[in-house]
């Protein structure tokens, strides 16, 4: 493994904690950097803000960001069934471009998932997930990304990325390796109706808030879907957080702690971050802290039936559409309940997409298929395989 202690500061912390208490468990850089030989998680705080206003260079010295979140977060007690190492690597140091904090960012993700340990980054800007992207490049593997944010965050290859306009630098990246892009939490307003056709064409999936208050389940295999996941701290409703810049519609607090539960879970996860948080107010710190606890719960709590290899612990159910032209094959994990979706691909494309031929999905994609109904995903996913 690379040495990546050089791109860290090591922490100051309290170590008045009972064992119970995640400061008394987690492995973190005081003085010495960690020993990173065992498979868990990695905290990161990584307080760069040069991607908030790109073209206001004084940007990054007027915000102070959550960097108190820690003490909050060491004083929560671990969980029952919490085994595995949780490392805290410190915090990142800026470089002196914003460009070399990127570079820097992307090393430790790409080392960390290369030696199954989970990076969970608190941030910084949202622009942060391009870095965090990159990373994933010297896997050599085509991967889905998922936003929790109330835009979508495209912007232009015009234009200078910032924490507003950064997904569009993914799209145009060569060799892509970004086989789907997913937004949680969308609200309409603040959707140029040019972004939303976009996303039509490239296939990539949105679920709008309103679809969210109205059943978690539409949101739910999204995240199981997605390797990287972001959450925008800013598509919180502003009343839970006594921001008064914010937004009056968003997520509860405790939706966004539903949320990082469920990332936590997916099998497929191998990333969380938690961008655009501009204030270090006590409140904000705990919810932070909070949204992490509840991705650290789901991650201890994992299934492990991502279905691959023998389908002995799963129940197949094979559809077939009245006209005759497709039958949809599904899974369900005998373990969790949870459904799976198979798409057929060209055969000499199996390497390519093995990941992605097996989609996450609901029940009721499986009922729509059996009203002889064709489900949107299946078709969504066809055509990207294709």
């Amino acid at each position: 493994m690379k040495d990546i202690s050089i791109y860290f500061q090591p922490i100051s912390q309290s170590t008045d904690f009972n064992e119970e208490q995640l400061g008394s468990i987690i492995d973190a850089h005081t003085k010495e950097f960690p020993d990173l030989s065992s498979s868990g998680c990695a905290i990161i705080y990584v307080p760069e803000y040069r991607g908030v206003l790109h073209e206001n260079e004084t940007a990054d010295k007027e915000i102070v960001g959550p960097g108190n979140f820690r003490d909050e977060l060491y004083s929560l007690y671990k969980g029952s069934q919490w085994k595995t190492t949780i490392y805290d690597l410190g915090n990142l140091l800026p470089g002196k471009e914003l460009k070399d904090t990127y570079f820097a960012l992307s090393q430790v993700v790409a080392e960390l998932v290369k030696n199954n340990i989970l990076p969970i980054v608190i941030g910084g800007s949202q622009d942060l997930t391009t870095a965090m992207f990159i990373g994933y490049e010297e896997l050599e593997q085509l991967i889905n990304t998922c936003t929790i944010d109330s835009k979508l965050d495209l912007g232009t290859p015009e234009e200078p990325i910032t924490h507003e306009k950064y997904i569009g630098s993914l799209l145009i990246r060569r060799p892509c390796y970004l086989f789907n892009h997913a937004n949680i939490g969308l609200q309409i307003p603040f959707a140029q109706p040019k972004e939303l056709d976009l996303f039509e064409k490239l296939f990539f999936d949105v679920c709008r808030l309103g679809e969210f208050n109205a059943d978690f389940k539409t949101a739910e295999p999204i995240l199981r879907n997605s390797d990287i996941i972001s959450f925008d701290f800013q598509a919180i409703r502003a009343s839970e957080t006594n921001n008064k810049q914010g937004n009056p519609n968003g997520f509860y607090a405790d939706q966004a702690c539903q949320i990082s539960k469920y990332a936590g879970i997916s099998d497929k996860a191998t990333s969380f971050g938690i961008f655009n948080c501009f204030s270090d107010k006590s409140i904000e710190a705990k919810l932070i802290a909070q949204m992490t606890w509840y991705f650290l719960d789901g991650f201890f709590s994992r299934k492990g039936d991502f279905p691959k290899g023998s389908k002995m612990d799963y129940t197949k159910f094979t559809v077939f559409l009245e006209n005759g032209t497709h039958e949809i094959v599904f899974y369900r994990s005998n373990k969790s309940d949870r459904w799976w979706m198979e798409v057929p691909y060209p055969p000499s494309e199996f390497s390519k997409f093995e990941r992605h031929h097996l989609v996450p999905c609901n029940k009721f994609d499986y009922d729509r298929a059996m009203k002889n109904e064709m489900p949107d995903l299946w078709w969504k996913t066809y055509q990207k395989l294709g």
